[in-house]
């Protein structure tokens, strides 16, 4: 591989320039010398061959997009000369290509078991508002009761969210079962559910999506029930702390570990670096019997036959392609097209087309078979590689895979970002410049698989670095106290 650009599979008609061109600058690709004819930013295309009009763009070995015009050896490829295509509807078959692996579960972490057989990795105490009308007395609970933090207890948190109220059918249901799953979080000791008392998802409806043997992790208040709400949250909680100060940490199988996969703010090395990179992480811990969850369907659209044949039998084939094609629907029935994204960060880092960033994203999920499709608010119950509905915004994808039963998530990002869901969200850049310009945001640089190391090892030191956060070890956003939960709203407000 020259260090200035990669041909990512032989059929490609495009390369990726790893490192800022300038016009007119020779570079050698497979036998012959191309002359570059634009400046070129790093994670931008150039096309390797001539490329007529109408004609198929290729990377990663797949169909990208077709090009608008003739697009001449060495000219920049992006959105001025590609578009996609994609189509609202697709027929799919089902060919399984399942990679058989023999499990070998030999590592361990340290966990706190829960009474529910659960593991969390964090001890932590989280205020969980019912309906958004109450933020703000949660967020004042928090602040009041930072000075009952002990050293073994973690952190005292409150999760605001706008719903809880004025929502109906499915869109109210969805509110629940998150709250719900949330609550029911093993990285949270004991939970303080806080409800108004007039609002339809109050605290009585969200303990109904809860399972019976995680009610005994929780607390309730209706505010408007007590005299001094500040004051009686502040009270259950000291009792809370009391009880959560007992928990130690105990050897556990990465069987019981579950880590959600996530990307946002990608550019043109996110699907050659970080994405790649966490895929090997991925079938490392479902090799020890771990779990991971891959999420964001519309960022599935135009690699999605890839994840079906991967599926592990026709029945879990057909549920993935009945996800696929609803959420298409949910597209068409607002009036969107289906391929309305990449997003303007993701273009001005080399992302031409939803198919560009689609067969990117996807390889997240390594090679393993698929085991399991999850609907939004459904939790994991089958230990290796999930599918999960949900859309692509970073918070509400990342709080989904919280609420499904991640302890980690890991977020590849080729722009950068500071936010974190309600687990420990790990940071992990596609290229060694953001890394370094963002250390105060950045967990782990995949950078370094362009020049210093293969992606071997920097999967395998991924590995190593997840395990160290599940023992106790703090990212930087957990350092910075940033923590967010977003709902994915879609139905009328009242």
């Amino acid at each position: 591989m020259d260090k200035k650009f990669i041909k990512i599979n032989d059929a490609d008609n495009v390369i990726v320039i790893l490192e800022n061109i300038k016009k007119n600058e020779l570079i050698d690709v497979d036998t012959h010398s191309i002359k570059v004819l634009q400046d070129v930013s790093f994670g931008h295309k150039v096309a390797c061959q001539t490329i007529e009009e109408n004609e198929k763009i290729i990377k990663y070995g797949e169909v990208i997009g077709v090009a608008t015009k003739t697009i001449q050896k060495g000219e920049w490829v992006h959105t001025h000369n590609c578009k996609t295509a994609l189509n609202e509807h697709e027929e799919y078959f089902y060919n399984p290509m399942l990679n058989t692996q023999d499990k070998k579960e030999t590592k361990t972490f340290k966990g706190y078991i829960r009474s529910s057989g659960k593991v969390g990795i964090r001890n932590e105490i989280w205020i969980l508002p019912t309906v958004g009308c109450v933020n703000g007395i949660v967020k004042e609970i928090e602040t009041k009761a930072q000075t009952l933090l002990t050293d073994n207890i973690d952190a005292i948190v409150a999760y605001n969210h706008p719903y809880g109220c004025s929502q109906v059918g499915d869109d109210q249901d969805n509110t629940r079962k998150i709250l719900a799953d949330i609550a029911s979080h093993p990285n949270a000791a004991y939970v303080l559910l806080v409800g108004l008392g007039c609002e339809n998802s109050g605290v009585a409806e969200i303990l109904q999506f809860v399972d019976e043997k995680d009610r005994n992790k929780m607390r309730t208040m209706i505010c408007q029930n007590v005299e001094d709400e500040i004051e009686t949250g502040l009270c259950i909680l000291k009792e809370l702390v009391e009880s959560a100060k007992q928990s130690q940490r105990t050897e556990q199988p990465l069987s019981k570990l579950i880590v959600g996969l996530k990307c946002g703010g990608s550019d043109g090395l996110s699907g050659i670096t970080a994405n790649p990179t966490v895929g090997i992480f991925s079938d490392l811990l479902v090799k020890q019997g771990g779990s991971t969850i891959l999420t964001e369907v519309p960022e599935m659209f135009g690699a999605e036959q890839s994840l079906m044949n991967r599926c592990k039998d026709k029945p879990t084939f057909e549920k993935l392609v009945a996800l696929i094609n609803g959420f298409k629907e949910y597209f068409v029935q607002n009036n969107s097209p289906v391929y309305e994204n990449p997003s303007p960060g993701n273009k001005a880092g080399g992302i031409t087309t939803l198919e560009d960033k689609s067969l990117g994203c996807t390889q997240k999920s390594g090679t393993a078979t698929v085991v399991d499709v999850l609907r939004y608010g459904d939790k994991v119950n089958q230990c290796g590689l999930n599918l999960l509905e949900s859309p692509g915004n970073d918070l509400v994808a990342s709080t989904a895979l919280a609420a499904a039963g991640a302890q980690i998530v890991l977020f590849t990002t080729g722009r950068g970002t500071p936010f974190a869901c309600p687990v420990p969200t790990i940071k992990i850049s596609s290229n060694t410049p953001l890394f370094k310009k963002k250390n105060n945001w950045i967990d782990f640089d995949t950078g370094v698989s362009l020049k210093e190391k293969t992606l071997s090892e920097c999967g395998i030191d991924l590995f190593e670095k997840v395990i160290k956060v599940a023992n106790g070890e703090k990212i930087k956003s957990e350092a910075d106290g940033y923590r967010d939960m977003a709902i994915f709203k879609k139905g009328v407000t009242l």
